[in-house]
């Protein structure tokens, strides 16, 4: 497609790139939610455990923590269209396979691998083909749009999960994600591709650095909350007294290391790297790429926490949960698509600094808003103001990141790019917990150990308990371990009573340290360009 092209059928044309795009965003981000709310379901039908399931999650986040990178240098050797389509047919068989998975290692083949391999050449096929289909004052709004479908996927992921699983079945979800690749597949031959130029052997070695590097440190961040950031859990792995958490992310980080180094040495070899160190050293490259790690951080922290609080807290179904979190991809839409829109020269920079501001607001009242006697209400107006935020940020980040690059470069910045968000999510979503559980265990303990209700071996059996192991329980999870136990009414009632204060200071907590997480990525924000980029870096 001409950039700026005017006619009716470039419009059209505009119009179905953009559809087949954003549907293949909201595609990957809709796995990352909406099986949340049926572990239980899935771990039953497939005959494994909660944990089982759980681990298939995790290993679908660390396959395309893993092959980001690599996937987005496929794209810049085969072509951008083809690494897209060919990602969407491996993670359409991933779905097929999902959808029809008798048991957890079938499970694990289809959802974890196929569809994360897919993923890893969709995800940065996806930046550069926008770069190569829209011209570069159109790139805000195309870049704003793709973006709000993959947050707005999180946010209708729980509903969509829950009504597949109330209503019909969880393989539905899988089955549905079938027919929206052959959709997409349907609408992707009206994409135009970059040319591609020469196509080089690819970095082999670089290829299994960044690999390695990137899944230890994310596979170290996963296991946080059970192994502990840096105190070892009873029973959890250790190494000189300390987690096993941090010798993976130490070990991770020096293997980034040794691939930027290595990646440093193909260039003056005049070879052809994964990645160009080069590219890193740029400041707006670097700012739209450090703005994008806190965002994913702070986004994932907030779908991490909101949710917790509705369900668990306030008992409310994963239907109304989901109906709850809704009003947040309306601000986020609304943003996204606008204000390219209504202030196309709008100044970047300050569009990042409201838009971090809205996210740093909206974690703040709802903190002050958390209440033991609160209800589903008070998250609606925090909510609007972070999709605002999130919106904001999605309408010029994207843009940001690529027109600081040649557009050659484009599919290489896509990975980089998923790369940092990977990270982000994965670190916003383990911080949110391993902190709201610490506050949450502190809390309850502390209660406990100020009730004359409760007698001195009860304290001293919850302490030790506590310390190895805590879960975020509902009043009737809790009343029913109680009742189990045979304690007594009063010994009940305080535990109940406790338990409830402990989890709205729990939440707090976590919503604290998201808080602290906006307002120090303010710092960050000047490394973002003050104009609207007109026309591609050279």
């Amino acid at each position: 497609m001409a950039p700026g092209a005017g006619t009716a059928e470039s419009s059209t044309t505009a119009r179905v790139v953009l559809l087949a795009l954003a549907a293949g965003q909201f595609l990957m981000a809709l796995d990352s939610s909406v099986m949340n709310v049926s572990i239980a379901t899935v771990a039953e039908d497939v005959g494994t455990t909660v944990t089982g399931v759980q681990g298939a999650i995790t290993a679908y986040t660390l396959v395309m923590a893993m092959f980001m990178i690599p996937g987005g240098k496929t794209g810049a050797l085969i072509g951008r269209r083809r690494a897209f389509m060919t990602g969407c047919v491996i993670y359409g068989c991933g779905s097929l396979t999902t959808a029809l998975a008798p048991n957890l290692p079938v499970l694990l083949l289809g959802w974890s691998f196929l569809e994360g391999i897919g993923a890893a050449l969709i995800l940065p096929a996806i930046v550069a083909l926008v770069a190569s289909n829209f011209a570069t004052e159109r790139r805000p709004a195309a870049y704003g749009l793709v973006a709000a479908a993959g947050a707005v996927a999180i946010a209708v992921g729980p509903l969509i999960g829950g009504v597949a699983t109330t209503y019909f079945s969880w393989r539905w979800v899988f089955a549905g994600e079938v027919v929206m690749v052959l959709g997409i597949l349907g609408l992707a031959g009206r994409i135009t591709d970059a040319p591609v130029g020469q196509r080089p052997r690819i970095d082999l070695i670089g290829a299994v650095l960044s690999a390695l590097g990137l899944g230890l440190f994310v596979y170290g961040v996963l296991r946080s909350a059970e192994w502990g950031w840096f105190q070892p859990k009873p029973d959890a792995p250790s190494g000189l007294g300390v987690s096993l958490v941090v010798w993976l992310m130490l070990a991770g980080l020096l293997l980034v290391w040794l691939f930027l180094r290595w990646e440093a040495r193909m260039v003056e070899r005049h070879r052809e790297p994964l990645v160009d160190p080069g590219m890193l050293r740029d400041k707006q490259l670097t700012g739209g790429l450090t703005m994008f790690f806190f965002q994913y951080l702070v986004q994932m922290g907030v779908f991490f926490v909101v949710p917790l609080y509705l369900s668990v807290a306030l008992g409310l179904s994963a239907l109304q949960t989901g109906a709850r979190i809704l009003p947040l991809s309306v601000t986020l839409l609304a943003a996204a698509v606008l204000i390219p829109r209504l202030f196309p020269d709008v100044s970047p920079r300050r569009v990042v600094r409201l838009g971090t501001l809205a996210l740093l607001a909206g974690a703040v009242v709802l903190m002050a808003a958390l209440d033991v006697d609160a209800g589903a209400e008070i998250v609606s107006l925090p909510l609007l103001l972070i999709g605002l935020g999130m919106g904001a940020l999605a309408s010029q980040l994207g843009s940001v990141t690529v027109s600081a690059v040649p557009e050659t470069q484009s599919a290489e910045v896509g990975g980089v790019q998923n790369a940092v968000t990977n990270l982000g999510a994965s670190i916003g979503t383990a911080l949110a917990g391993s902190i709201m559980i610490a506050a949450l265990t502190a809390s309850f303990l502390t209660s406990v150990e100020q009730n004359p209700a409760i007698p001195a071996e009860v304290k001293s059996h919850a302490t030790v308990e506590l310390q190895s192991d805590v879960p975020f329980l509902s009043d009737a999870q809790l009343e029913s371990a109680l009742a189990e136990a045979g304690t007594s009414t009063d010994v009940t009632r305080a535990a109940l009573d406790a338990n409830t204060d402990a989890r709205i200071d729990g939440l707090r907590a976590a919503l604290a340290i998201l808080a602290l997480t906006a307002l120090l990525a303010m710092f960050f924000t000047s490394r973002i360009p003050a104009t609207q980029p007109r026309s591609t870096a050279p």
